[in-house]
């Protein structure tokens, strides 16, 4: 369960961070409440999952998720630049991901 709210969080971390993008630094309102609210449940969420998992792992793949999602959703909507190195980055992030969840319990 610890996982799965992990993962919610993760995905609500990068409607936040796309959310406050639209927002244009709070002057928008409707992008405003949208980042307001997904972060509550992003934090809410994390800190569900941080009961039973260690705070390196949960804090680490949450962002983790919210920094790779963030960035496929910049490339995907905003027409962010893809080069090279960012998607070996984003990959290299993936990887950490992946070997944090083999090595953690829960």
């Amino acid at each position: 369960m610890a996982w799965a709210c992990l993962l919610v969080a993760g995905l609500l971390e990068i409607v936040w961070a796309f959310s406050m993008k639209q927002s244009a630094g709070f002057t928008r309102l409707v992008p405003s409440i949208v980042t307001v609210v997904t972060m509550i449940g992003s934090f809410g969420l994390l800190a569900v999952a941080m009961r039973s998992l260690p705070l390196g792992t949960a804090y680490t793949v949450w962002t983790g998720i919210g920094a790779v999602g963030a960035f496929v959703l910049g490339i995907a909507v905003l027409g962010e630049a893809v080069t090279a190195q960012r998607v070996a980055a984003a990959a290299l992030i993936v990887a950490g991901l992946l070997l944090m969840k083999v090595s953690s319990p829960g």
